[in-house]
């Protein structure tokens, strides 16, 4: 079933591109609207690496739940801003690691959210709720967050390809520490964010676009200030690293210029808040 083809939820304009299912046509998906298509295209004019990097993201998903689920032992997820979990998705990938793993999807899109509970269908150990990133108490508080996730057992958190969504103005760290309070030791970030160090003239180019286009205003950072954002937890090794380079499967995943790939990502473990002085 195709977009097209799906009862799109009212109120929802069509003509205004999505981030959730512009990112969905450059995997090769189906769930998206022209507008959303003519917008990928034009990010494409401007950077025909980009759906090579969407996917080079997408597989650094999928090494990381492998290592959270195999090594790390988690079994519990929770993705905020995760569009439609479809090429491989968190459950998919959890679920084949460690059976039972339990997933939570969040995002704003009421079409992103009707259709992945068509895709959940079925699966007892995943859900997905309506809920907006700068809320994050409300995230933790829905009951369907509550159904399927333990808060009180270590969790995953997942905000890849997100936070550069969230403009200063809306405090990105302030919500990382609302999270980040509410975990069990012994939880994890997992964290990909637009970087616009090595090309800063392309990186505005791309917000220009993206800003006159779709609802979510783009906002790329500094590695500097994307590291601040990983305060209260500690990055695991190799760090906060361009896609390919996070503990690739083969040294001949990593190319030659791995700052091609534009976004930085990072694992990061929480061990509890320190002792009051």
């Amino acid at each position: 079933m195709t977009l097209q083809s799906f009862a799109v939820p009212s109120g929802i304009d069509t003509t205004k591109a999505n981030v959730a299912r512009v990112y969905d046509y450059w995997l090769g998906g189906h769930h998206n609207f022209q507008a959303d298509r003519d917008l990928a295209r034009t990010i494409i004019a401007l950077d025909p690496n980009i759906r090579t990097t969407m996917r080079a993201n997408r597989a650094f998903l999928g090494r990381v739940v492998r290592f959270l689920a195999g090594q790390a032992g988690i079994r519990q997820f929770l993705d905020i801003g995760s569009g439609i979990p479809t090429q491989n998705a968190i459950h998919q990938v959890a679920q084949d690691t460690a059976p039972g793993s339990r997933v939570v999807y969040v995002d704003n899109d009421e079409v992103a959210v009707a259709h992945s509970r068509l895709l959940l269908e079925g699966n007892p150990d995943a859900a997905v709720i309506q809920g907006d990133l700068r809320e994050p108490a409300k995230i933790l508080a829905d009951p369907g967050t509550q159904l399927i996730l333990d808060l009180t057992q270590p969790v995953a958190v997942f905000l890849v390809a997100v936070l550069h969504f969230i403009p200063d103005s809306d405090q990105p760290a302030d919500i990382i520490a609302t999270l980040r309070d509410a975990l069990a030791p012994g939880s994890y970030l997992v964290i990909c964010h637009a970087c616009r160090d090595e090309q800063p003239t392309l990186a505005t180019s791309f917000e220009t676009v993206y800003n006159s286009r779709v609802t979510a205003q783009l906002n790329m950072r500094t590695r500097a200030e994307i590291a601040r954002l990983c305060d209260g937890f500690t990055l695991l090794d190799p760090g906060l690293v361009w896609i390919p380079q996070w503990r690739p499967d083969s040294p001949a995943d990593v190319p030659e210029d791995p700052s091609k790939y534009w976004a930085l990502v990072g694992v990061a473990r929480y061990d509890g808040a320190p002792p009051s002085a």
